[in-house]
């Protein structure tokens, strides 16, 4: 399965506030030839909760079609509803896409049983490959270690993005899983050590700004060049930071305005990026070696 950078990829959206196909046309390619390892489409940094259901399926397809198989695409279609996931996974399921990324349900808060209810049912019903997506603090509900090694066991799952940034965790969970099962940090200040410890790659926020570093943090990581990767994690550091002084992707979408690789709007209730912050986030993107 996929290994190293995966970048959970923006969306960008035009003075119409459409989805701005332009954009995402320049950020595929730029991703390319960076080195990334694969895009999250329509995930939590893609903004996907303001998408409409025709917007989310149109998105996942062009980046599919404009990828043309030159990067992996793995789309996000989790929801808190476990028919509505469903729908939407089979609308998008024969359009190319590699893989799905699904969150785990948020707002209704259900109990352990039903999060693994949620999943089993969903990877029961769609062909392609299920990466599970534990982020507790957006969907406040904790995926724990023994409901993912319970789900590992399924057929059509095949790893996690864990965001908690707790390490113990990962260690937790590599002891309920098997050996095959994939393992993706979800936390860019945590990422190097996460793969040292044995996780596979990352789906990435920095990866938006600095694409190369961050394929190459992974690399580095995986290859067991230590001191390499903890020098380049050092000029990571600081724009990790700076990326999340407020909820993303506020921060990132105005980075990459900053890089002349979209105009940076957002849709609502997501609002500009705080002046006060805009010096840290030039600083943070100059120390990553960002050309501004």
């Amino acid at each position: 399965m996929f290994k190293g950078s995966l970048v959970a990829l923006v969306t960008p959206f035009g003075s119409d506030n459409r989805v701005d196909y332009a954009s995402l046309k320049g950020l595929i390619e730029f991703h390319v030839a960076q080195g990334s390892n694969g895009l999250v489409i329509a995930g939590t940094t893609g903004e996907a909760a303001t998408l409409s259901r025709a917007e989310h399926c149109e998105l996942v397809v062009t980046a599919v079609e404009l990828s043309a198989g030159r990067l992996p695409i793995i789309a996000g279609t989790g929801s808190n509803s476990t028919a509505q996931t469903i729908d939407l996974s089979l609308d998008v399921g024969d359009s190319g896409i590699d893989a799905y990324l699904l969150v785990v349900p948020y707002y209704n808060k259900p109990t352990q049983e039903g999060i693994y209810r949620h999943f089993s049912a969903i990877a029961d019903a769609v062909e392609k490959p299920v990466m599970l997506y534990n982020v507790p603090g957006r969907t406040v509900t904790d995926m724990l270690p023994q409901t993912v090694g319970r789900l590992s066991k399924h057929g059509n799952i095949f790893g996690i993005k864990e965001a908690t940034g707790d390490l113990h965790r990962l260690a937790e969970i590599q002891s309920l899983v098997h050996e095959d099962f994939m393992l993706y940090s979800g936390d860019d200040f945590s990422l190097r050590p996460f793969i040292e410890q044995g996780g596979h790659g990352v789906v990435t926020v920095s990866g938006n700004v600095v694409p190369a570093a961050v394929a190459e943090l992974c690399r580095l990581a995986m290859a067991g060049e230590t001191e390499k990767a903890r020098a380049l994690d050092e000029t990571l550091q600081p724009l990790n930071n700076a990326l999340f002084v407020e909820s993303n992707p506020i921060p990132v979408k105005w980075a990459m305005s900053q890089m002349g690789l979209l105009d940076g709007r957002m849709r609502l209730p997501l609002t500009e990026f705080a002046g006060q912050y805009h010096d840290q986030m030039r600083a943070a993107m100059k120390t990553a070696g960002v050309e501004l």
